[in-house]
């Protein structure tokens, strides 16, 4: 990831919450270089409308990098309309041969409001068990609380919303600044 190979950058966390008929995808805005906070109201989660179909992504790692398979991602989807899983593995077979893409540093949240999948450079296209996925550098706090709170009879927004909370009280790149989309739900 980007925070690991250049130096001193880190940040974001990011989760995604399928329940009730709704999925959730949220994160922070913290961008961090070193002990400094940089920028604190970066927007990492962005809905997609290739083809007409609603589509919502999350990202962690470099911004440009995240952008550059986002801008690849919605080519797949106009290729494939309707077809998220289609569209995602081809995506990750790209990035996992192209020698360009290979070189990119981020990882991704993707969902249609019916299926939701965690998207990485190694070529790996997950299906979250337990309908929670979450990246970044504080996504293993998030996913921890989001899992805990799944039994409860809190939203899918609820959820994500609160697992964000728990996550900037303990990762300390990451900020309380969310951004919140969903699909699907009442």
């Amino acid at each position: 990831m980007a925070e690991d190979t250049f130096p001193g950058w880190h940040g974001t966390t990011i989760v995604g919450v399928k329940k009730g008929g709704q999925v959730v995808i949220a994160g922070d805005g913290q961008v961090s270089l070193g002990q400094t906070v940089i920028k604190g109201s970066a927007r990492k989660v962005r809905r997609l409308s290739p083809g007409g179909f609603d589509i919502v992504a999350g990202f962690a790692g470099s911004t440009a990098d995240a952008f550059t398979l986002l801008e690849r991602l919605e080519a797949k989807l106009e290729a494939t309309p309707g077809q998220l899983a289609r569209a995602s593995v081809e995506l990750a077979k790209d990035w996992r041969t192209d020698k360009y893409l290979q070189k990119l540093e981020a990882m991704l949240i993707v969902t249609d409001g019916r299926d939701m999948f965690v998207i990485t450079g190694a070529g790996d296209v997950l299906e979250p068990e337990h309908d929670v996925a979450a990246i970044g550098s504080g996504g293993n706090y998030a996913l921890a609380a989001a899992r805990a709170m799944m039994d409860s009879d809190r939203s899918a927004e609820e959820v994500a919303r609160a697992a964000m909370a728990i996550a900037a009280d303990i990762c300390v790149y990451t900020n309380g600044n969310l951004t919140v989309e969903s699909i699907g739900g009442s």
